[in-house]
């Protein structure tokens, strides 16, 4: 028997988008390894994730609610995945990071330095709000004064304007910096993106040298081609501790994971599946592309081998030092064998395929 993904979550199969979110919301910070120790949290964890990932995708939702896990992953007898509404077959597989997942759904891969950190202080939240377009993550947590540590490693750094910190003193220290990661698409790293962050920081008034909260909207601009790992530096616009410099903000670029591509530098990697009488006896292959028509492949002359990658020049990302130069789309592919063959298709296969 299958995985029963509502068990999972704690729901009815009558749920609905919000309560989907909620119960992964609940579970999710319930079960994280970084939070419970116990033997099986780690696998309760990933099925979790998985879960999410299958009921808060309508197309996979429903053929799992018509087949179950088998079905969905390919297990329907007569070969393929649950049927779609085109007559096609869907299969999946979940190879997912489930702390990817959490990242992207709560906005960041630090939870437990974010839900529970800080040391006392006003309080609240600091990132209230990223601003994606409609694509929102509510972000939640204590002072972040002393939270944070790096994450991955520097590409290019961008500074902007420093807070006035001439009241802090001589020989202030400034307080750790504060790193979240920044998750972006595909599509944004190709033409570029504007996101705003609204920050609510702890800083010291310099009227009355009390603690005091400060709004702030912090502008982000990504450009195109930017690699994952590029840090962009907000100078002393986080929170302050009494007689200390502001901390830093540090946003670190991450990729979102993409349903057609990988990201290989300025490359984008495609891969399709082609049946073996395909590679064979020859086909067409559909390649889509980030921000453009498709690209048709004619391959009815020629045979597909496992190890062929066909590179269509130009149709990449951009580089980021010289947007005006992109990378290329490099197109795997995935010969599909029969699981078996019956005796008279083995005997005419070795009489007409050479040794």
């Amino acid at each position: 028997m299958g995985k029963d993904y509502y068990k999972i979550l704690g729901i009815t199969k009558s749920a609905n988008e919000d309560d989907i979110k909620k119960a992964y919301r609940k579970m999710a910070l319930k079960y994280h390894p970084d939070k419970n120790k116990s033997p099986n949290a780690e696998e309760k964890f990933k099925d979790i994730a998985e879960a999410y990932d299958v009921l808060s995708d309508k197309k996979k939702r429903d053929i799992y609610d018509q087949y179950g896990e088998e079905g969905l992953k390919g297990g329907i007898p007569g070969g393929g995945g649950g049927p779609t509404s085109d007559g096609s077959h869907f299969t999946y597989t979940f190879s997912g990071d489930p702390r990817e997942v959490f990242a992207q759904f709560f906005g960041t891969s630090d939870p437990f330095t974010m839900f529970m950190g800080g040391d006392g202080g006003l309080g609240g939240s600091m990132f209230d709000r990223m601003d994606v377009d409609d694509d929102a993550f509510n972000m939640m947590g204590g002072r972040l004064g002393g939270g944070g540590g790096g994450v991955g490693g520097t590409r290019r750094a961008f500074s902007f304007s420093p807070h006035d910190t001439s009241r802090t003193g001589r020989g202030a220290k400034q307080d750790p910096a504060i790193t979240r990661d920044l998750y972006v698409s595909l599509e944004e790293v190709n033409t570029g993106v504007t996101k705003k962050m609204k920050i609510t920081r702890n800083v010291v008034c310099k009227e009355t040298r009390q603690m005091k909260k400060e709004e702030k909207i912090l502008t982000i601009q990504v450009k195109p081609g930017w690699k994952e790992g590029t840090k962009i530096t907000f100078e002393k616009e986080g929170d302050q501790s009494p007689g200390n410099i502001p901390a830093d903000i540090v946003f670190i670029i991450r990729d979102k994971p993409h349903q057609v591509f990988k990201r290989d530098g300025a490359n984008l990697s495609f891969t399709t599946k082609v049946t073996l009488r395909d590679a064979l006896c020859g086909t067409r292959i559909t390649v889509p592309t980030l921000d453009g028509p498709k690209v048709y492949l004619d391959y009815t002359k020629d045979i597909i081998k496992p190890q062929i990658v066909k590179r269509i020049p130009g149709r990449g990302l951009p580089y980021p030092k010289d947007p005006s130069r992109r990378g290329d789309i490099l197109v795997h592919f995935d010969i599909q064998f029969p699981a078996s063959l019956t005796d008279s298709a083995k005997e005419i296969l070795s009489e007409v395929l050479p040794l």
